[in-house]
């Protein structure tokens, strides 16, 4: 495959995922909504760049969790995407807020 070629990926987000970041999203925009807009913008940029090369992104590696299942990849500082892969699919599961306890997530 050439460079200019790269494996092209479905995403797909889980609807719990999506509801918990409309929370975040919705809470945000009460107290700051220019920040709740770039928080949009960044979390949709970021689960778009999934499309390509998502295997580049971290294991997300918990006592709770298969090994090697998930990967994750963070956006506006305190945000993590939780996904796994499956062929040419991306299934986002998650999307946490760093300052919550990951062991409350919905994996």
């Amino acid at each position: 495959m050439a460079d200019t070629e790269k494996a092209v990926y479905s995403v797909f987000i889980a609807p719990a995922a999506n509801d918990r970041m409309a929370e975040h999203i919705e809470f945000l925009s009460r107290v700051n909504e220019n920040a709740a807009k770039r928080l949009v913008d960044e979390m949709i940029a970021e689960i778009r760049s999934l499309e390509t090369l998502p295997e580049r992104c971290t294991p997300y590696n918990r006592p709770y969790l298969p090994v090697g299942k998930y990967r994750y990849k963070t956006f506006c500082k305190r945000y993590r995407i939780v996904f796994q892969i499956d062929g040419n699919h991306v299934y986002v599961d998650d999307i946490q807020d760093y300052r919550q306890s990951d062991d409350k997530n919905i994996l």
